[in-house]
C-alpha cells in the first residue's frame, strides 16, 4: 500500500495530509507525509504537530506511538519557502515559535511510549522530534543533524535544551554547533540510538518495539515514563524559554537571509 492509499484513522482527519495515522496491531502509527520534499516541515505539519499529542494522549486507544516518514526520510528539516515567508512576516513568525515551545512541551510530557522509526535524514525539528522519543529506531543509512547554527538560527526547539543532557556537553556543542550529521553507528556509540537495523527493516522494527510496549501494563509504563521525562523537562524549559526567544531574533539577521536566498537559488537552478 502507498502512502497516498492510506487512510488516515477516524478522528485524526483533522491532521491529514501533513500526518497520516494508523493503527497497525497495538501500535498507532504516524506518517510524516510530505514525500516528495522529503518530509520538509512547513505551517501545516509544524501546526499538526503542535496539535495532535493532546488528541493522541485523550484517545484511550492510544497504548503506543510510532513514528516515521514517509518515503525515503523521516524529515529533511525546515521547508526553504516558509523559512521566507517568516523572515517577511513577524506574526507569522512568533505564531511558529510559539508553536516550536508547544511541540516540545506535548511531546516531553506525553505520557504514552513514543518509539522513532529514523528511515534517512531527519534534521531540525525531525531530529529534535526523534530525540525527544522515548525509544529510536535507526536505519543503517540513515542520520541525525541539527543545522540551525550552520543557516545562521538559534538551535531553538530542541538541539540547545536536548542535546546536553543526553549525550553530555562537549559532545552536544559538537554536533549542535557544527551542524554535522550523526550517523546511526554514531549514535548507536553516543547513546542516542536504541536500535540500528537494515534500511528495509526501521518501520518493521520500530513497529515490534511499539507492539511491545502497548502490551506492558499501562499505568505501570506510563507512569514510570513520567518520572522519568521529569529529569529532562526540570533541566530543559528554562534553556527552552530563551532559545527559543534567539531563534525568533536570528530570523531577521542578514546571515540566516542570505543562507535561505542562497539555498532557493540552488534549488532553482537545479
Amino acid at each position: 500500500m502507498t502512502t497516498s492509499e492510506v487512510a488516515t484513522l477516524a478522528g485524526y482527519e483533522a491532521f491529514a495530509p501533513s500526518l497520516l495515522v494508523e493503527k497497525i496491531g497495538g501500535a498507532h502509527l504516524i506518517r510524516i507525509n510530505r514525500p516528495e520534499t522529503l518530509n520538509a516541515v512547513n505551517e501545516d505539519v509544524h501546526e499538526a504537530f503542535a496539535g495532535i499529542w493532546r488528541v493522541l494522549e485523550n484517545d484511550e486507544d492510544v497504548r503506543a506511538v510510532v513514528i516515521t516518514g514517509a518515503g525515503k526520510a523521516f524529515s529533511a528539516g525546515g521547508d526553504m519557502v516558509m523559512f521566507s515567508r517568516l523572515i517577511e512576516d513577524p506574526d507569522a513568525r512568533a505564531k511558529q515559535i510559539a508553536d516550536a515551545r508547544t511541540v516540545f512541551l506535548e511531546i516531553i510530557n506525553f505520557s504514552k511510549p513514543l518509539v522513532s522509526a529514523v528511515n534517512g535524514p531527519a534534521v531540525g525539528l525531525g531530529c529534535s522530534i526523534a530525540l525527544l522519543s522515548d525509544l529510536l529506531v535507526m536505519g543503517e543509512g540513515s542520520y541525525l543533524a541539527d543545522p540551525h547554527v550552520a543557516v545562521g538560527l538559534t538551535a531553538g526547539d530542541g538541539g540547545a535544551a536536548m542535546m546536553p543532557l543526553l549525550v553530555g556537553m562537549i559532545k552536544a556543542k559538537e554536533f549542535v554547533l557544527l551542524g554535522e550529521q550523526i550517523t546511526a553507528q554514531i549514535a548507536k556509540d553516543v547513546g542516542l540510538a536504541t536500535r540500528v537495523v537494515s534500511d528495509d527493516r526501521v518501520l518493521e522494527e520500530g513497529l515490534a518495539l511499539g507492539e511491545r510496549l502497548a502490551s506492558l501494563p499501562s499505568q505501570a509504563v506510563q507512569s514510570t515514563k513520567r518520572a522519568m521525562n521529569m529529569h529532562l523537562s526540570r533541566a530543559a524549559l528554562g534553556v527552552l524559554e530563551y532559545a527559543l526567544a534567539a531563534e525568533y531574533t536570528s530570523f531577521s539577521t542578514p546571515e540566516f537571509k542570505d543562507r535561505v536566498a542562497a539555498f532557493r537559488a540552488r534549488s532553482n537552478r537545479s
